[in-house]
């Protein structure tokens, strides 16, 4: 009888993590792009040249990831995510691949610890965006 309790309550307490568990939405590891990089948009003000560009659409194993891209020039004006996994390290991932993309001028930045999935697909996203851009 003394056994039951404790072994009662590291039951219920491996359990636990089993219960709160969340499978990722796609069943499949393909992380290719589903969907090409749209055609450029300029608009023009005061001399300068924006362009806005959206990249393609990347399926990851947390969702599908894609970006819009405003160029001042040929220089990344800034980045907006389009689509992005719902997933915390996402969330905490995507100001910190922004500030780095807009730092770096390119899509050649450093993975975030944490959200390598969604980092991979941002960075093909944004690559494919520069490429339309040309």
């Amino acid at each position: 009888m003394k056994r039951a309790l404790p072994v009662l309550v590291l039951s219920v307490a491996g359990l636990i993590p089993l219960w709160r568990y969340a499978p990722s939405q796609d069943t499949g590891s393909a992380s290719a792009a589903t969907a090409p990089a749209s055609t450029p948009s300029m608009s023009s003000s005061g001399g300068t040249t924006s362009t806005v560009v959206s990249g393609s659409t990347v399926d990851t194993e947390k969702g599908p990831v894609q970006v819009e891209v405003t160029f001042d020039g040929d220089r990344i004006a800034s980045v907006r995510m389009l689509r992005q996994p719902n997933h915390p390290q996402t969330t905490a991932a995507v100001p910190q691949l922004i500030e780095e993309t807009l730092r770096a001028q390119s899509a050649d930045i450093d993975t975030v610890s944490g959200a390598t999935v969604t980092s991979d697909g941002y960075k093909e996203s944004l690559q494919a965006a520069i490429d339309a851009k040309g």
